[in-house]
């Protein structure tokens, strides 16, 4: 979320502006993080609340501040249908793998126990499968004999920094079509 502000702010995703910092936990880093920039936010908590509930509370929150595109970060649950149906095509994710390589949790470790010898990350649109979304953009990170999961994390994290302003960039611009499950840049 900082990375993206940082490029928004200085101009490197020249069509975006972040309309709301959203987050279902009331203490997250990322909140404290937007208000010390004047980011507008809120939570929308999900603890102890049915999941149609809080998933009807967040589109409404969403809309009531014209969010236009959805940037997940750290966001590790599924979305719903309801979510999905309503910014269709405009929720985007960043993955740290080549996808369709090594979804879900603990990618790096996967690859390292692989043997794979390049790694990556992933910017998606985020569809009702797992990391599964047409891919918008895709970094490759080499991996070392002597890499350790820590390693291979810390370089990957710095490609995603870059990788998810440059993707968000390409959407924000409409400068792209998706073909099946193809994201083509016009």
């Amino acid at each position: 979320m900082l990375a993206l502000a940082a490029a928004i702010r200085e101009g490197r995703v020249p069509e975006a502006e972040i309309a709301l910092v959203v987050s279902d936990q009331p203490g997250a880093a990322g909140l404290a993080h937007a208000q010390a920039q004047n980011l507008p936010t809120a939570v929308v908590e999900r603890r102890g609340r049915p999941r149609d509930e809080h998933d009807r509370e967040l589109v409404t929150v969403l809309q009531e501040h014209q969010v236009g595109f959805v940037c997940l970060a750290g966001y590790m649950r599924l979305l719903s249908a309801q979510v999905l149906s309503a910014y269709r095509n405009r929720i985007l994710n960043i993955h740290p793998s080549l996808l369709p390589a090594f979804p879900g949790l603990d990618a790096q470790r996967q690859a390292l126990e692989h043997g794979a010898k390049f790694t990556g990350c992933t910017v998606h649109f985020v569809d009702q499968t797992l990391d599964g979304g047409p891919i918008i953009a895709q970094r490759v990170v080499p991996i070392f004999d002597d890499d350790t999961e820590e390693a291979l994390s810390a370089r990957i994290l710095e490609e995603e920094h870059k990788l998810y302003a440059e993707a968000l960039a390409i959407v924000a611009s409409g400068a792209y079509e998706i073909i099946g499950r193809r994201v083509v840049r016009k």
